[in-house]
């Protein structure tokens, strides 16, 4: 095999992969805003996540890209174990459709298809159309890779050294070796697949080798979940741990099956002299069985790996940590906007847990709730951080659509918004450690004033952020918080006016009339902060 041959062989994989990867990301592009009910639909039921992993699958074509996102899932704590048991059996059915594919020979009309999908990519104006062209663009591409390798492994029919290498592979424990290290290395068991069947139909590789190997190529794909897992919680190596026993266990079984049944007839008549079809039809039969097989044994697999991998989370960094997000997530842009605004949920959630402790610390006198408070301004600082990071992020992903990017700007305002209530927050809270040191005294007047201020706030509050924190929509809410608004500028004039009487009355010390009057100011200033978001979010 010369040089020329090397390169044109390693120039057809990276077309193949370039090709597997545009139809991918246009189908996920065309798929848009539909993928992101999918997550909504994993439920205990371990059959649903079958359904959704082939799914997304199918959508995004990488089986490995469903598996690290699970382990992201499990990671960020949206997933449970079970379900992504399912869903990773799921993903391994879905990553068959790519091999199906490839059977058809079609690889002289890929020039035809490439072309047909760049023009649309090139001129259409609308995104659809521009999706649809990615998705035939990338097809074609695929095939012209397939065609570069077949062509480049053209003379190895010849090459009687190759010829005798190729025997050893009828060696069942020597096929899945090879299958798992080919695949490990390139991290695409669809790519070793379709190398496979070009090597089938240039006859440099037998039906039975065939099998063995493809059996290695679905424990290889592991590799990619199994390094995703690095440095994640205990539960999301867990994930990758099963997936890794999933794959084991059922090569395991099919090469005792094998032995024993004869599959290979089986596969072999299923489509008499077409190799490419039966690897695919092997690779296809074998997922779906070992699907079946495993699928009612979820709760066994997870007691194992539970077992196999013991409890040693601390919590992380304490309350400074996110629940929702994870950059494995980031393959696939519409599930990463679903936990990013979930994130963004929990944001708000603890800006108003915040301001609640901080106004009941002012009126208890409770240092235990100003420490509190300044505990949790740390975390809402560090969410708000980390989400902004996250933002900067998803906006770069091309597969992005313009929707989403001028949701993000939007979130954006949000998160800043929120970060500003939970700033508010620790002022009123340093007033409340102020009054306890100095030991200011209030009147019932003032404090009663304050009080009611404060409901209004809160309630401003309730359902300013409300869609922020359920997702769902409130159009009722925005003329409530509007007039809530105009109530609270409203009281904090009679305040300052009720302030300035007492003051010249020498019923109230400086001290604390300027608390009184700084808290009155943050206090509205929250409630203008509740304004905006709702106006943001509606």
């Amino acid at each position: 095999m010369s040089l020329f041959n090397i390169f044109a062989l390693a120039g057809g994989l990276g077309l193949f992969l370039y090709g597997m990867d545009m139809m991918g990301k246009g189908l996920e592009s065309a798929a848009g805003s539909k993928l992101k009910g999918v997550l909504e639909k994993l439920t205990s039921n371990r059959l649903m996540g079958v359904l959704v992993g082939m799914l997304v699958t199918a959508v995004i074509q990488s089986s490995s890209a469903t598996t690290v996102m699970a382990v992201g899932f499990v990671n960020a704590g949206v997933m449970t174990l079970s379900q992504a048991f399912g869903v990773m059996l799921g993903a391994n059915i879905g990553t068959t459709i790519t091999g199906q594919i490839i059977a058809f020979n079609v690889s002289d009309y890929a020039p035809l298809f490439a072309i047909l999908g760049i023009l649309p990519m090139m001129f259409a104006k609308k995104r659809r159309m521009q999706s649809v062209g990615t998705i035939v663009a990338g097809f074609g591409i695929l095939f012209i890779g397939l065609n570069m390798m077949g062509s480049a492994m053209e003379p190895l029919k010849s090459d009687p050294g190759f010829i005798s290498f190729m025997t050893h592979f009828q060696n069942p424990l020597l096929g899945v070796l090879v299958g798992t290290i080919a695949t490990g290395i390139i991290q695409s068991s669809s790519a070793t697949v379709g190398i496979l069947q070009t090597l089938a139909a240039q006859g440099l590789v037998s039906l039975d080798a065939s099998l063995y190997i493809v059996l290695g190529c679905n424990i290889g794909t592991c590799v990619t979940a199994m390094l995703a897992s690095i440095g994640t919680n205990t539960n999301a190596r867990r994930t990758a741990l099963m997936h890794l026993l999933n794959k084991i266990i059922g090569a395991i079984l099919f090469i005792g099956v094998l032995y024993i049944f004869p599959i290979t007839d089986i596969v072999a008549n299923l489509t008499p002299g077409v190799p490419k079809q039966q690897i695919a039809n092997f690779h296809t039969i074998f997922n779906v069985l070992n699907t079946l097989i495993l699928l009612p044994f979820g709760g066994t697999m997870v007691n194992l790996v539970t077992r196999l991998i013991k409890d040693r989370d601390t919590g992380g960094h304490g309350g400074k940590r996110l629940l929702y997000l994870d950059e494995r997530i980031l393959e696939t842009p519409p599930f990463a906007m679903v936990q990013l605004q979930k994130e963004i949920g929990r944001m708000a959630q603890l800006a108003i847990e915040n301001y609640r402790n901080s106004v009941e610390a002012f009126f208890q006198k409770s240092d235990d709730l100003v420490q509190a408070v300044f505990e949790q301004e740390g975390s809402i600082n560090y969410v708000g951080r980390e989400v902004t990071r996250y933002m900067v992020k998803i906006q770069g992903l091309q597969a992005l659509p313009q929707s989403d990017k001028d949701k993000i700007f939007r979130l954006h305002d949000v998160v800043m918004g929120l970060e500003r209530i939970g700033d508010h927050a620790e002022n009123i809270a340093e007033f409340a450690q102020a009054r306890m040191e100095q030991e200011v005294k209030m009147t019932p007047e003032a404090l009663a004033e304050l009080r009611q201020m404060c409901d209004i706030v809160g309630e401003a509050l309730d359902k300013g952020l409300a869609r922020v924190i359920d997702g769902e929509e409130h159009p009722e809410n925005v003329a409530l918080v509007e007039e809530i608004e105009g109530k609270a500028d409203g009281m904090f004039q009679t305040m300052r006016d009720n302030h300035i009487a007492r003051l010249n009355q020498e019923n109230c010390t400086p001290m604390a009339g300027m608390l009184f009057t700084d808290m009155g100011i943050d206090l509205e200033r929250i409630s203008d902060y509740a304004m905006k978001i709702i106006r943001l979010v509606h």
